[in-house]
């Protein structure tokens, strides 16, 4: 897998802490070259933090897509994504998974136990993600929602029985520090660096994956 890349490459995206949404919004598709999106946001309604979509049982608050055409507003253009945090730069981060990235989705557990089997197989990974909602997300090349349910079935899994989820097109990742409500922020559990720039393709990961998953069940 090619790794050289020009010194003119950012190698430390996420400098969220204390960073605006629209900072760090436009920093993904400067550096990094992401699509980026604009989701819903957090309002105080009588003390209490809520989904500007006004749902009171919101799943996701301040953490999902405005309205179903959204996949129209993803740019990769640091212009346009400065242009549309300036209008609301409350709104939360999204990624959609797809273009430039798919995203493999576990639990949390899972994902934390896949990381350590990975480390000592030495494994090249690309940024993941740790969600208020205990999962992670690993990304990978494009195609991996296509790939994925045949190299589970090959590793001798049924894929309905691994909470194992390849994102693809038409799906959606939320980016670091966009908030879920008050059960907090989405992390970086590794970070997008220079040296992971180039992502690994699904079939790198999903042993470990489905090994992991298979064992937190």
């Amino acid at each position: 897998m090619e790794k050289t890349i020009p010194a003119t490459e950012a190698a430390q995206i996420p400098k969220q802490r204390g960073e605006s949404l629209l900072d760090t919004a436009v920093r993904y598709a400067e550096e990094r070259h992401w699509d980026v999106f604009p989701g819903t946001w957090l309002e105080a309604v009588d003390g209490v933090q809520r989904c500007s979509c006004g749902d009171v049982a919101c799943g996701a608050p301040g953490a999902h897509p405005t309205r179903p055409d959204w996949e129209t507003l993803a740019t990769g253009s640091a212009t346009v994504a400065r242009r549309m945090w300036q209008k609301q730069p409350y709104a939360s981060i999204l990624l959609p998974t797809g273009r430039t990235f798919d995203a493999i989705c576990v639990p949390e557990t899972a994902g934390f136990l896949a990381l350590a089997r990975m480390e000592r197989m030495e494994l090249t990974l690309g940024p993941v993600t740790l969600t208020p909602d205990r999962r992670m997300q690993f990304f990978v090349l494009p195609g991996a929602s296509v790939k994925v349910p045949d190299l589970v079935r090959k590793l001798g899994w049924s894929v309905s029985s691994l909470d194992l989820v390849a994102l693809g097109e038409g799906a959606w990742v939320a980016a670091p520090p966009t908030r879920f409500g008050s059960r907090g922020a989405v992390q970086w559990a590794c970070r997008p660096t220079a040296a992971n720039r180039w992502l690994p393709d699904a079939e790198e990961l999903v042993s470990p994956l489905a090994y992991a998953c298979g064992r937190d069940r």
